[in-house]
């Protein structure tokens, strides 16, 4: 599992990349990138985060970024800049994601199934049914790994000490999006039609995925069924 320092691996050819700390409403949030390598030698980039030159370089050491993916209309910061630097890639997102940036061209919008370029390597389910927001999850075949977005948030108490005020940090715990329970934000479970939400979540349950990594918070190494049955709870 050749990387470097900027990248964490996380199974065979399937690495993290941590980002800098983003505002959204006043909130402190990490930022993560998944990389994987396919079969092709080429890169596949979930949500990608700034690019600096030391990623830049980190990242070419991998392969060619060769396809940039946002999981939700929320992650979309830094496409264009990767995009930039490796023109060649394809964009890839939901509708709404397409719909937000007009001004990247994107492939098609996706859904729930993996376009023939990786579909290979993922299984992918949308969580849709809330006016809020929708989201794509993938699953890692070949790593047993789970991927989302904000649709399942896992702080530490010790990220909310270091970033966040004293007076957020009860809404972390109150909303269950810390580490015991791993929820979605509240304001977007209170908006999800419970029914399509509770389909959608089953399909990713049997995929008795291993790990679980999500944008924001810690991510999980192992027992990744049981995260999950318990982060959806909610539902």
């Amino acid at each position: 599992m050749a990387g470097s320092a900027l990248l964490e691996p996380v199974g065979e050819n399937i690495w993290l990349a941590e980002g800098g700390i983003v505002s959204f409403y006043g909130a402190p949030y990490p930022t993560r990138s998944v990389i994987v390598r396919l079969p092709s030698g080429d890169l596949w980039i979930w949500s990608p985060i700034e690019l600096t030159a030391e990623l830049r370089q980190a990242v070419e050491g991998l392969g060619r970024p060769a396809h940039l993916v946002s999981p939700n209309k929320i992650h979309h910061l830094f496409l264009a800049e990767w995009k930039k630097v490796w023109p060649g890639a394809k964009l890839w997102g939901p509708a709404s994601t397409v719909k937000k940036r007009k001004d990247l061209s994107f492939e098609a919008a996706l859904d729930n199934r993996p376009p023939k370029e990786w579909e290979d390597q993922f299984t992918m389910q949308r969580f849709a049914g809330s006016f809020f927001m929708d989201e794509l999850v993938f699953f890692h075949r070949p790593s047993r790994t789970a991927i989302f977005a904000d649709l399942s948030e896992n702080f530490s108490e010790e990220f909310l000490k270091e970033h966040w005020p004293w007076w957020m940090r009860p809404i972390a715990r109150i909303w269950k999006i810390v580490e015991g329970y791993g929820y979605a934000p509240l304001e977007w479970r209170i908006t999800f039609n419970k029914k399509k939400a509770r389909a959608a979540k089953e399909n990713v349950i049997a995929w008795d995925p291993e790990r679980v990594i999500m944008a924001h918070g810690e991510w999980i190494k192992s027992k990744g069924r049981a995260y999950l049955e318990r982060a959806f709870a909610w539902l």
